[in-house]
């Protein structure tokens, strides 16, 4: 029978079914009090017009539903509000009614209707139509309670403010997906014995001392906007108890289906997001509007981000260059759709190549270059030092020397944390980079500021950390971690990039602009909240192995060299570090050399210029360390 009437696929019930439903309520109330009336012995006046008089009552009744729409709600979503839609229409009804007894009255000595058969008809009409919903709401909940009963999680939604209640409200309501209201978790100390909503508030202490959290509930929900602190305490918490951990945007973004459709488990990068910094917008923008744009590297996570954030600032054009050639083409069709009106040219092209890069600079008049190209992944450079000459080295030195000789404004690289006290090739040749983008500064007749930006990781960016660790908790381990000290700075995407458009706003040129990272994260504790948050026990159910730390690998990353020197911006976040310089002229004529080395693919002559180059590079755990134990002096003599 359920089948044959596809109750199942019926949304909601027909406007013209609760049309009919309410009238019948209507007809029903009158009759009612008709018979309380006729059991009272109550005379009725001008009882040879009853038919008539019955007629006129449903009329006026149904004149005012149709008005008011009483039949329009959804009946398993019924509020108040459509509570006091019925309230209007039966008022309305009732004053037209007395309005029509006031006349009678006057006219013929007495009222059509009794009065307190009106009042009475009022009154039971409003409870039965409101009632009719409230236990069709009821009935309809606990149906797709009972069909999805199995499949329910148990939810405590955490804090008891209105942002918290309104999405309680979302679950409440939402009877066909698949979560169900379990309590509320609060901090208040004042609410033991507080019921919300029908269901318990749990106070924070009550719940650090209960360890049976897991027969009640099978996740906590947490709201996006709470604060970062408070968030971090209640993940804590649940994954202590062996919980899962939900997230949902605030209720006031989105509407109630928007709210369930939006929650999701929390993720990684939720507990490292930081407050990003405060970008002095005007100033960002007019360094952009109207003017045309180079982005190296452009298809990369750096890059990509970039050119979203440089296309919101009214540049007349934006070139973007990338050797990479899918990742290209796919961020040419999302930034096409996006930002339809904005100029872009996309680029496929090496940066090792002077003259593809020289045409480009001809052709566009670039006002900005930010340099974000280069090979990143230490073990492939360590494999591979001369690809990191041809393009950490070889590819800056031609994008600084054409913003040079074509008078580029700015010049903006973004640098790594692994420049610093560098253990590998690739952060000793990003080393270098820098230490070449700085010498142009003073160097003679140059008109472009060179500026340089440090930082550490990036969240999500390709062949990161945390993407590596989900694939591998996928698959159900073992997730490898190469040493359980090895720690880590991070930092958002966006908020990278925030600092690199700042960055190319600020200073006078030749600064290295580094970032207050906050407190680095361990990257064990990192991989073990990232297995409880999927829902496993570390060890358990996903094993953790330590393979040992990766050629030129190190267990801390620094923003600063030993030598250098801090300088504070107008940015408490933003820093200037006075690092070492090194005229052009050699730095010139051991780009050359070293690029000579790596064209006969010379891999230790290469290390042993990089050495030369970055003094404070020491190989760690690499083949690279047996010219560590040459002094200084006899690589010179080896090198000349």
């Amino acid at each position: 029978m359920v089948n044959v009437l596809k109750i199942k696929e019926l949304r909601y019930v027909p406007r013209w079914v609760v049309f009919f439903i309410d009238i019948s309520i209507v007809s029903f109330s009158v009759l009612t009090t008709y018979l309380f009336l006729k059991n009272l012995h109550v005379k009725i006046n001008f009882i040879e017009y009853f038919n008539e008089k019955i007629f006129t009552v449903i009329a006026v009744n149904i004149l005012f539903m149709f008005l008011f729409k009483t039949y329009a709600g959804i009946i398993r979503y019924s509020t108040f509000f459509d509570f006091f839609r019925i309230l209007w229409a039966s008022g309305s009804a009732l004053l037209v009614l007395l309005g029509i007894n006031f006349i009678s009255d006057t006219v013929l000595g007495k009222p059509l209707y009794l009065y307190p058969a009106l009042f009475l008809l009022f009154f039971i009409s409003i409870f039965l139509m409101f009632f009719f919903r409230m236990t069709t709401k009821q009935l309809f909940k606990r149906w797709m309670g009972a069909k999805n009963g199995l499949s329910k999680i148990r939810i405590a939604v955490v804090g008891v403010e209105d942002q918290s209640v309104s999405l309680a409200n979302a679950i409440i309501h939402n009877p066909g997906q698949p979560y169900q209201l379990a309590g509320f978790f609060s901090a208040r100390s004042d609410s033991k014995k507080a019921v919300l909503l029908g269901h318990k508030v749990y106070n924070k202490k009550e719940l650090l001392k209960n360890d049976h959290l897991k027969s009640r509930f099978d996740a906590v929900l947490i709201r996006e906007m709470m604060d970062r602190t408070q968030m971090e305490a209640w993940v804590t918490l649940a994954l202590d108890k062996g919980l899962k951990v939900l997230k949902s945007p605030d209720a006031s973004k989105i509407n109630e289906d928007g709210i369930i459709g939006s929650i999701r488990p929390l993720q990684i990068e939720d507990l490292l997001e930081r407050t990003p910094i405060k970008i002095e917008n005007e100033e960002v923008k007019s360094r952009h509007f109207n003017k045309s744009i180079l982005v190296t590297g452009g298809a990369g996570s750096i890059g990509s981000e970039i050119v979203r954030q440089v296309a919101r600032l009214g540049s007349s054009l934006i070139v973007v260059v990338d050797q990479a050639e899918s990742p290209l083409y796919e961020l040419k069709l999302e930034l096409l759709e996006r930002f339809p009106d904005q100029n872009f040219k996309f680029v496929l092209a090496d940066i090792s190549n002077h003259y593809r890069l020289e045409k480009l600079f001809e052709d566009y008049h670039f006002s900005t270059v930010y340099h974000a190209a280069a090979y990143k992944h230490v073990p492939l450079i360590e494999d591979n030092p001369h690809e990191a000459v041809f393009v950490n080295i070889g590819g800056t030195r031609n994008l600084a020397l054409l913003s040079k000789q074509y008078n580029v404004s700015r010049f903006v690289m973004v640098s790594t944390d692994k420049a610093v006290n560098p253990t590998n090739v690739m952060g000793a040749s990003k080393r270098a980079a820098e230490l070449f983008v700085q010498s142009l500064q003073n160097s003679p007749d140059n008109t472009t500021k060179f500026i340089t930006t440090r930082f550490g990781n990036v969240l999500g960016s390709n062949g990161s950390v945390i993407p590596h660790f989900k694939k591998q908790i996928e698959k159900g381990g073992p997730v490898t971690i190469t040493h359980p000290d090895i720690i880590r700075y991070f930092m958002t995407i966006p908020e990278a990039c925030e600092l690199v458009l700042q960055a190319g706003t600020m200073g006078n040129g030749g600064e290295i602009y580094v970032f207050d990272m906050g407190k680095p994260v361990k990257i064990l504790d990192l991989a073990k909240r990232m297995i409880k948050l999927s829902g496993y026990t570390p060890d358990v159910d996903i094993k953790i192995d330590f393979i040992g730390l990766r050629p030129g690998e190190k267990l801390y990353e620094e923003l600063l060299t030993d030598n250098s020197t801090t300088i504070p911006t107008h940015h408490e976040k933003i820093m200037i570090s006075r690092d070492p310089l090194m005229e052009f002229e050699e730095i010139e004529l051991l780009s050359k050399q070293i690029m000579r080395s790596a064209i006969k693919k010379e891999s230790l002559q290469v290390v042993k210029i990089l050495k030369i180059i970055v003094p404070e590079f020491i190989s760690n755990n690499s083949e690279f360390e047996i010219l560590d134990k040459t002094p200084e002096h006899e690589l010179y003599q080896q090198h000349s």
